[in-house]
């Protein structure tokens, strides 16, 4: 194999393979990045996790076909300190390797291509397929992942819920504390699917889709398997099977109170007061109360000491005092980018709601800690 190619385009498409790629698994192989070079004017880099894979296409100049895989790290560590902007690749056929750049010159070991896995092949033409903005759908998605649960006795729950009536799509996260929905209308001949995507590969998809308004991405499911695809990178992963909790069932219809507030005076005070709670224990929460409906008091208490801070509200309904742990309230008003919002509380054991005040593009549930 032989092959020339910009330093900075195999840079920039390496770093997006190695989100595919496991660090310390014991099947050396899959510790590596698959370079193919089997056109004349582009290679591939593949990386596979046997749960998530990601393919990139790089401009190139072959001379020569073939195929390698080298160590993630140590080859992303390797063309990141080359000299100059053009590299050349050879691969002999004992894999030994070449990286040429100016008068720079490694000679590093490779692995045979044959044993590294394929990447689960999707049928473009017999699969579904949406067409969707890549903004869109990053948004949506960083708005709604921190909510992913990591407890692996519940799978279904450790990925996102990806779900269209057939106009809006929803993307919903649970971790059984807290639930994130984002919606989006989009247009009544949006096709209607349903699925359960991996928290990981959503994370990783979310930094490599652009903030481009125009750019687009289609996205293909076939059997367990759904694939993105943005032109030159392409992610396949695993669906996770099983039933997602029927999240509309959870929402309040009628809360006890209804709290308008701005949301980053609110977002101000849990953050000083998270500087007192030192840990997620039950036992530090941070405190809401309200003594009278055009104010809220936020408190916390703990071995390094307390703060107590007021902010200017409007109140419907109910008094309020309730716990909740800071880290769930911040991560949530975090992701809104609305200056005020509505809080609708159920008591000191019933759920929170926080959503815009017109609609319910967002919607985040928190549950409090009971005393």
């Amino acid at each position: 194999m032989k092959f020339t190619c910009s330093r900075d385009d195999l840079v920039n498409n390496v770093s997006i393979v190695q989100r595919a790629v496991t660090t310390n698994s014991t099947v050396n192989i899959l510790n590596g990045i698959l370079i193919e070079a089997s056109d004349d004017d582009k290679i591939k880099l593949t990386g596979y996790d046997l749960q998530t894979g990601i393919e990139a296409d790089v401009e190139a100049s072959v001379t020569e076909k073939g195929a390698v895989v080298i160590d993630s790290k140590f080859f992303g560590d390797i063309i990141r300190k080359l000299p100059e902007p053009e590299v050349d690749i050879i691969s002999d056929s004992n894999f030994q390797t070449t990286i040429k750049c100016g008068q720079a010159e490694f000679k590093i070991a490779g692995l045979d291509p044959e044993p590294f896995p394929k990447i689960p092949e999707i049928d473009e033409t017999g699969a579904e397929k949406i067409v969707m903005g890549q903004k869109i759908l990053k948004n949506m998605i960083n708005h709604t992942i921190f909510a992913v649960s990591r407890d692996n006795s519940r799978p279904v729950l450790t990925g996102s819920n990806i779900v269209s009536d057939g106009s809006v799509l929803s993307v919903v996260s649970i971790d059984g504390f807290r639930m994130a929905i984002n919606r989006e209308d989009m247009g009544n001949d949006f096709p209607k699917i349903n699925y359960i995507v991996p928290g990981k590969a959503l994370t990783e998809m979310s930094k490599i889709l652009s903030d481009d308004e125009d750019a687009e991405i289609n996205i293909y499911t076939s059997m367990q398997n759904l694939l993105f695809d943005i032109g030159n990178v392409r992610m396949v992963s695993r669906l996770i099977e099983g039933q997602f909790i029927n999240f509309d069932s959870i929402i309040t219809k009628n809360p006890k109170t209804v709290i308008t507030i701005n949301r980053k005076q609110f977002l101000d005070a849990v953050d000083r007061a998270s500087l007192i709670i030192m840990t997620d224990d039950r036992k530090c929460p941070v405190r809401f109360l309200s003594n009278n409906p055009s104010e809220l008091t936020v408190q916390a208490t703990s071995a390094r000491g307390n703060l107590q801070e007021n902010i200017s509200i409007s109140l419907e309904g109910d008094l309020i005092d309730v716990d909740f742990n800071s880290r769930y309230v911040l991560d949530v008003l975090k992701n809104i980018d609305d200056e005020e919002i509505k809080v609708e509380v159920n008591g000191g054991q019933g759920p929170c709601i926080i959503k815009p005040v017109e609609g319910e593009k967002y919607i985040y549930l928190i549950l409090p800690i009971r005393r």
